[in-house]
């Protein structure tokens, strides 16, 4: 199967970006397979800790591991923000794609420090996989919140970049560009929508010729999501908007069939909810 590197390159050199999307259940995860078939576009799927804690870290891979087998298809595992070299071994003896290594919470130096400790354990298991960094603070939850998170919207510059960069080698790198973990709550009922610095993201790519990922696109104007794409964002992540979309689909199940108790016949609200966003996402994603 195609691997990961080579379905970046592709979509670097097409000036597209690859979609991820994050699950913690059999319906997030269901319904983000189907939407990659039907549109027959590569997917990247994501568990945070906190998801991975849920679902089993190998139980996850398993899933992944199934698809491949069963459809040959491009789907592709990361282990979301993980803090500890610890946790970041366990995804890539369980079989992960990629593993961010998330230290933007620490001092600068002590974040290249940590991200090269990390990086050298993960190589040592496989080399093959790809290790992204993260550099600026753009909050940690995706939740609906009520304001901005402290120190979110100061932006990564290109030289910082450069040096995490040069000091790491890392192979994504994830920069702070106005993005934001989260939605406000004026994003969820209202048009408020978060706005990218342009040309900062072109100019953090021009120093450190890499992949990049944008992070906490849940919310994000659509023109800047196309704008960021075609300025250097090769991996574009959305889980926010797909655990409301979940919540809303469980509640429209329970209200259509209240006295039900199956599962399967109550979550497929659910499934098609997540998979419409994820449908559009990619679509938009995917576009030229």
């Amino acid at each position: 199967m195609t691997s990961l590197r080579e379905v970046l390159n592709r979509a670097e050199a097409d000036r597209v970006a690859v979609g991820h999307f994050n699950f913690s259940d059999l319906v997030g995860f269901n319904a983000i397979v189907a939407a990659a078939r039907d549109q027959r576009l590569p997917v990247m799927l994501g568990l945070s800790e906190g998801e991975r804690e849920f679902t089993g870290v190998r139980q996850a891979a398993a899933l992944v591991k199934a698809v491949r087998d069963e459809y040959d298809y491009p789907i592709f595992l990361n282990a979301d923000h993980t803090h500890s070299i610890a946790n970041a071994e366990a995804a890539a003896k369980a079989g992960f794609d990629e593993i961010i290594f998330d230290g933007s919470a620490l001092p600068f130096e002590e974040n290249i420090a940590q991200t090269r400790k990390a990086i050298e354990a993960i190589k040592s298991i496989n080399p093959a996989i790809l290790v992204e960094g993260e550099i600026g603070w753009i909050g940690a939850s995706s939740a609906v919140l009520d304001k901005i998170p402290d120190g979110v919207g100061v932006l990564t510059t290109a030289d910082e970049a450069k040096q995490f960069v040069d000091a790491t080698l890392v192979d994504v790198l994830s920069p702070a560009v106005g993005n934001m973990h989260g939605m406000l709550a004026s994003m969820v009922h209202g048009n408020v929508r978060k706005r990218l610095n342009i040309e900062r993201i072109a100019e953090i790519k021009a120093a450190v010729r890499i992949f990049m990922t944008l992070h906490g696109g849940s919310g994000t104007n659509d023109d800047d999501f196309r704008r960021a794409i075609k300025s250097g964002m090769t991996i574009v992540h959305v889980n926010t908007e797909l655990r409301l979309a979940w919540r809303r689909g469980v509640e429209a199940g329970l209200a259509a069939a209240p006295n039900e108790v199956a599962p399967y016949k109550i979550l497929g609200p659910a499934v098609e909810a997540v998979k419409e966003v994820v449908s559009s996402r990619l679509e938009l994603f995917s576009s030229r």
